[in-house]
């Protein structure tokens, strides 16, 4: 993620307290990433190499720390410097603390124990497998001061794919011709139909003008009564037709996508960042519903994750015509801040929550049982089947009618997955001598009958 302003005096940060966890962050990758000419020459000031720390950092310490604001851990740009400044402790007080923390600890060192203390005894895990070299390395990093990241670019009507080249003729130019050329030969036929009149008339030739008394077409219409029997029952068929569509779509909710309090980007999260459906939606594998995440899921990333990076192109064309910024994740991110009670300037809840009024996108009539586990844990249907690509969505909608036609024909079409199960492998044994095939449907096992759904 991309960072925020140093915001802390380094006496609350360094401490190292609980530095380089192993979890790894790559969200913040981008985040106050030295280029490559600052960070060879910070390498060279610390005996380090930059590009390597930055790796390293990104493997074991940015799942606790940033660069320049803090997180679980204090912040760790030039943390050497400040350690020095502040406590006159060098780089092998470092190393034993990187290495060994409850040890330095235990020693009753005293800035260690006074960091100890300022993070709520939270100790953190010693990396005794990193050395001095390694170390090195992220130090060279954590020095090398952070690049300006590159502004996204807003497209304007300058575009490569709004103009046409110099050299090529405008479509609307080519309209412009088209509709010239044939308002001029409206014009000359008029102009000609005209003159052949006058030479018609002053060669004395008089031009033959039927005029026959007709009937009105309404007129001729109602005196036709076959014609108006076929009329009035064509009119009923069609209007019972299309009432009968009309009624039918009552409570069909297909294309549904409202907008909810916090905006939540499946595109993002399980589209560009891989998440799992079930590791946010964990009810779908046991329970009937699949569940809407608590909050404490969310934070189990944004408690690191607190502001949006994007891509490092920037956001496409697309994304800003419809205002999805960088800056407006980021306050969306905030909002669930809000919403869970987390103090990001001393990071810790505050207790003072509220909650989050989502608003419900699939909804079964309650006469309908559905059960998330059936067919999720025992059937093994992918999400997407009856949602659709949701980690394409942007904002998610109702991808299927969901109507009982929709789940009878899934019922007749699905085969029933009997590898490895021995109970279904006793009915799949049994059934296929009662319908001599290979495979078997939810509907031969009885999914079509009404009890299964409505009782």
């Amino acid at each position: 993620m991309k960072k925020v302003l140093y915001r802390h005096l380094f006496s609350k940060a360094l401490g190292l307290s609980l530095l380089f966890s192993p979890i790894s962050f790559y969200a913040q990758e981008e985040a106050a990433a030295p280029t490559e000419e600052v960070a060879a020459d910070a390498g060279a000031d610390t005996g380090g190499d930059a590009a390597k720390g930055k790796q390293l950092f990104n493997q074991n310490c940015a799942a606790c720390h940033a660069l320049d604001r803090k997180m679980t851990g204090p912040a760790l740009a030039n943390v050497e410097t400040r350690l020095a400044d502040d406590a006159g402790l060098d780089r092998e007080w470092l190393y034993a603390w990187i290495k060994n923390s409850p040890g330095v600890i235990a020693s009753g060192d005293a800035y260690a124990n006074k960091i100890y203390a300022e993070y709520n005894q939270a100790a953190m895990t010693p990396f005794p497998t990193l050395s001095n070299q390694d170390i090195d390395d992220i130090l060279a990093y954590t020095a090398a001061p952070p690049s300006t990241p590159a502004k996204a670019t807003t497209p304007s009507g300058g575009g490569d794919g709004d103009q046409p080249s110099s050299g090529g003729i405008s479509n609307e130019l080519i309209l412009g011709a088209l509709a010239l050329v044939f308002g001029l030969l409206v014009v000359m036929l008029v102009l000609v139909n005209k003159t052949l009149r006058r030479i018609a008339e002053a060669n004395g030739i008089v031009l033959e003008q039927e005029k026959q008394k007709r009937l009105p077409l309404w007129k001729a219409f109602v005196k036709n009564q076959f014609l108006v029997l076929v009329s009035v029952i064509f009119l009923l068929l069609a209007s019972a037709y299309f009432a009968y569509g009309w009624m039918m779509q009552v409570g069909v909710d297909q294309g549904y996508a409202p907008v909810q309090p916090i905006h939540f980007s499946h595109k993002i999260h399980a589209g560009d960042n891989k998440i799992e459906c079930k590791y946010c939606h964990s009810s779908a594998r046991v329970s009937k519903t699949s569940g809407i995440p608590s909050l404490n899921v969310c934070m189990n990333c944004h408690k690191s994750i607190y502001q949006y990076a994007g891509n490092p192109e920037g956001p496409s064309a697309d994304d800003i015509a419809n205002g999805y910024t960088n800056d407006f994740y980021t306050g969306e991110i905030k909002k669930l801040y809000k919403a869970v009670g987390w103090d990001e300037e001393n990071q810790k809840y505050t207790g003072e929550g509220r909650p989050v009024e989502w608003v419900r996108i699939h909804n079964l009539p309650d006469f309908a049982y559905f059960n998330h586990s059936q067919h999720v844990s025992v059937a093994g249907i992918e999400c997407q089947t009856c949602h659709g690509p949701v980690e394409e969505m942007e904002i998610v909608e109702q991808f299927s009618p969901l109507t009982m036609g929709w789940c009878i024909n899934c019922h007749r079409e699905t085969n029933v997955k009997v590898e490895g199960n021995a109970y279904y492998e006793a009915i799949h044994e049994e059934l296929s001598k009662k319908y001599g095939v290979d495979k078997l449907t939810a509907a031969m096992m009885g999914g079509l009958e009404c009890g299964k759904c409505h009782y």
